[in-house]
């Protein structure tokens, strides 16, 4: 089991390898939280992520795909397109918050991110499943749920998982915009402070030489 775990690390890599020499690409699927909402789009984490493999990744090509708004079901309904377009070699999955805001059943919430998990890996794309946490006024047992499910799915397809990228923002009023839901510029550079432990390790698996 163990070689063979090894030997789907080496081909996923090569494979990343082979499709472009001088770029691979990293896709970011998410909603408002990755879309730099309210924000320009430069001081969005993501950007600052780009800037940032820039220096010491200068042959990962970031696209970032993520709405406003965006539901895990939105989502699945472009990742296909994006996936044949992009080929990435990295994802991360940032998905599901609104879900769990509008109320929808948690069942289809997991069915969505796994679909897109799945799809990811089909392609041998490494994943990275980033959790989220909604306000306890949701309820507390639908609430804990919710966080819950993210660390399931992770466990279920041995993906690497960040339970919660806001961990130290989003009870700071003074890094949140007015809503209370959107971290503001001040913080982005804390968001991808939380999210690089979790990717720098995919990133690095794929290094050849």
């Amino acid at each position: 089991m163990f070689f063979k775990k090894q030997l789907i690390l080496f081909l996923s890599a090569l494979l990343c390898f082979t499709h472009s020499v001088s770029a691979s690409t990293l896709l970011v699927m998410g909603d408002s939280l990755s879309a730099a909402y309210n924000l320009r789009q430069a001081e969005g984490w993501v950007s600052l992520l780009e800037n940032q493999l820039a220096q010491s990744h200068p042959d990962i090509k970031v696209v970032n795909a993520s709405i406003s708004g965006e539901t895990s079901q939105g989502g699945l309904s472009r990742f296909d397109a994006l996936l044949s377009e992009q080929k990435p070699c990295w994802v991360i999955l940032e998905l599901g918050a609104n879900d769990a805001l509008r109320g929808y059943p948690l069942e289809k919430t997991t069915e969505n991110l796994e679909a897109m998990i799945e799809q990811a890996l089909k392609v041998n794309a490494k994943v990275l499943l980033i959790g989220n946490q909604i306000p306890q006024n949701y309820g507390q047992r639908y609430t804990e749920m919710f966080y819950r499910l993210y660390e399931k799915i992770a466990n279920q397809y041995e993906i690497a998982y960040l339970p919660f990228m806001l961990e130290g923002v989003a009870l700071n009023k003074s890094l949140m915009q007015a809503d209370g839901f959107h971290p503001n510029e001040e913080a982005q550079p804390l968001v991808l402070e939380n999210i690089l432990p979790y990717l720098q390790p995919l990133l690095d698996e794929d290094k050849i030489g």
